[in-house]
């Protein structure tokens, strides 16, 4: 990343901000931006299935401190706008965060970055497990997206006894439909999802021609991107986040 694409002096601000969600509901993102005049690309953090928490804003922050408007939707605000750990709790014993809810509260963040005077219009996504599920999810339906990155997410591939109400298809049945280059960033350990899994999913990539680079991580498992957790892979993740920033580099700068 050049120096010529941070804030000046490397400052930011970070705060809540209420963003149009799902059936016009109201929720909150946790935005980080650089403090200069821009213009910068945008980038949608999907947190992982803990929730809304410390480490993910902390995420959201690196961004800013790069030189891209982040913005972080809480995806579980209507189970519990206050608690984390509350909300993560009542999502997981519902069946997790619906699809359709999933695709409406992403694209209002969507829509909210390209509304900021600082942003180039180039706005890409990026998850972490369920969010990584869920960015394969949105790089398959919303337009818009420029650029995607999936962070060992798991079922993208889905046995059916794995599918339900509020999570109704497979993303890796949805394929056809990516319309933007997709990184994919891997533990070669993790059980979900697996080595099998990501192979399917690149076979089925490749099939069809779609954008796409694919790393596995030797000795990383899941989330090994978590600094504040004992899977955490120091060269996993140092090489995860050249790759991250090279991918947006690449797919989002003006």
């Amino acid at each position: 990343m050049t120096t010529a694409r941070r804030a000046t002096f490397e400052g930011m601000i970070a705060e809540l901000v209420p963003i149009p969600g799902h059936n016009n509901d109201t929720i909150y993102g946790y935005l980080a931006r650089p403090l200069g005049p821009g213009p910068y690309p945008g980038v949608v953090v999907i947190h992982h299935a803990p929730g809304w928490d410390e480490g993910t804003k902390e995420i959201t922050r690196k961004l800013a401190a790069h030189g891209y408007n982040a913005i972080c939707p809480n995806l579980y605000h209507r189970e519990d706008p206050a608690d984390p750990v509350a909300a993560a709790a009542a999502t997981r014993a519902a069946g997790g965060v619906p699809d359709a809810r999933c695709l409406g509260d992403v694209q209002g963040a969507v829509e909210f970055l390209k509304s900021l005077l600082s942003c180039n219009q180039k706005v890409g996504v990026i998850g972490y497990c369920s969010g990584g599920r869920q960015t394969y999810l949105v790089a398959c339906n919303l337009p818009g997206i420029a650029a995607a990155i999936d962070c060992y997410g798991g079922r993208v591939v889905a046995a059916a006894e794995q599918l339900s109400a509020r999570q109704p298809v497979a993303p890796i049945e949805m394929s056809a439909n990516l319309a933007c280059p997709l990184l994919g960033l891997f533990g070669a350990d993790d059980l979900s999802p697996s080595p099998k899994d990501v192979a399917q999913t690149e076979a089925v990539l490749k099939r069809l021609g779609k954008t796409y680079e694919f790393h596995t991580y030797e000795g990383a498992g899941h989330s090994f991107f978590s600094s504040d957790r004992p899977a955490y892979r120091q060269a996993a993740a140092a090489d995860g986040w050249e790759r991250v920033f090279a991918w947006y580099g690449k797919y989002l700068s003006s």
